[in-house]
C-alpha cells in the first residue's frame, strides 16, 4: 500500500504543483509579485478543504451500524475510481490547455478591472480540485489496506506529495526537466490497475452489507496456497494485495466488476493516448523571467 499511495500522491501532486507554478510564473512575469500572497492563501484553502473532507470520511462513519459503513465505504470506494478515471482521461484530454486557462482567469482576476482577491480563489479552485480528488482516492486505498499497513499507506502518501512538491519546484526552477507526456501516460495506466483493484473491493463491501448478492460465490479459492511470512512469496502477496488489491478469495462478482472497468478502459485510455500526440506543452521556466 506504500507504493500505491505513494503513486497516487506522487501524480495528483504533481499535478497540483505544476498548477500552482504556472501561477506564480504568470504573477511574476506580469509583475504583480503582491499577489502571490494571495496565491499562497488560495493553496492553503486548497489544502485544509480535503484534510477536512479525510478526517470527516475517516471519523464520521465511527458510530454507525456495520452495514452502515460497508455500504459507504463501497459507495465512495466506485465514486473514488469513478472519479480517478474521470482525471486520467481529463488530463491527458487538457493537459496542454490548462496554462493558456489558468492565465486568462489570472488576467481577469489581476487587471484594472478586475479584482485581486480573485487570485485566491483561482488557486483554491485549481488545487483543491485535485486535492478532494487525491483525499477520496487515497481513502479508499487506506481503508482497503490491512490494518498492519494502514501506517505505510499514510506515509507513502505523505512521501508522495513531498518528492511532487520537490518535482514541481525544480521544474519552475528549470533544474528539472521532465516529458510531462510520459510521466501522465505511464502513471495513467498504473493508477488505472489501482483504480480496478479498489472497484473490485467497493464491490466486495457492498456485497458484505448485503446490497449486492453473490458474497458466498467465490470465482476461486487459493488461499490455503499461500505460504508462510517468511517465504519471499508471501511478501510478494502482500505487495500485491497493497498496490491493486489482488486477491487470493475473491467473490464471483470482484472478478467481473475488475475486468469490466480494467479491459474497456485500458484500451480506451490507449486509443486516447494515440489519437493525437500533441507538441510537449510549454516548460513553466518558459514564463519566468530571466
Amino acid at each position: 500500500m506504500f507504493l500505491a499511495n505513494f503513486l497516487i500522491a506522487l501524480r495528483e501532486g504533481v499535478e497540483m504543483s505544476l498548477v500552482v507554478g504556472i501561477i506564480a510564473a504568470y504573477l511574476i512575469k506580469s509583475d504583480n509579485r503582491g499577489a502571490l500572497r494571495r496565491m499562497w492563501l488560495g493553496v492553503g484553502i486548497a489544502a485544509a478543504v480535503p484534510l477536512a473532507f479525510g478526517a470527516a470520511l475517516t471519523w464520521g462513519p465511527k458510530g454507525l451500524s456495520f452495514q452502515a459503513q460497508e455500504v459507504i465505504g463501497g459507495v465512495l470506494s466506485l465514486l473514488a475510481a469513478a472519479l480517478v478515471t474521470w482525471m486520467i482521461f481529463w488530463m491527458a484530454k487538457n493537459a496542454r490547455n490548462i496554462k493558456g486557462e489558468l492565465e486568462g482567469q489570472l488576467s481577469a482576476a489581476t487587471d484594472s478591472g478586475g479584482s485581486a482577491h480573485g487570485v485566491i480563489w483561482i488557486a483554491a479552485l485549481a488545487v483543491g480540485r485535485e486535492g478532494l480528488e487525491t483525499a477520496l482516492f487515497l481513502w479508499a486505498t487506506i481503508k482497503s489496506s490491512a490494518e498492519n499497513q494502514a501506517g505505510l499507506a499514510v506515509i507513502g502518501a505523505v512521501a508522495g506529495l513531498v518528492v511532487s512538491a520537490i518535482i514541481g519546484y525544480a521544474i519552475f526552477r528549470g533544474a528539472l526537466r521532465v516529458n510531462m507526456r510520459i510521466f501522465f501516460l505511464v502513471t495513467g495506466y498504473l493508477l488505472i490497475l489501482v483504480a480496478a483493484g479498489v472497484v473490485s473491493y467497493g464491490l466486495g463491501d457492498l456485497q458484505e452489507a448485503g446490497v449486492l448478492p453473490g458474497g458466498s460465490l467465490h470465482a476461486w479459492d487459493y488461499s490455503a496456497l499461500l505460504p508462510g511470512q517468511g517465504s519471499p512469496l508471501h511478501w510478494l502477496y502482500v505487495l500485491a494485495q497493497a498496490m491493486f488489491q489482488f486477491n487470493l478469495k475473491p467473490t464471483v462478482l470482484q472478478v467481473v466488476g475488475w475486468l469490466v472497468y480494467f479491459i474497456p478502459t485500458t484500451i480506451a485510455f490507449h486509443l486516447r493516448s494515440r489519437i493525437k500526440k500533441s507538441p510537449r506543452p510549454a516548460s513553466i521556466k518558459e514564463n519566468t523571467p530571466a
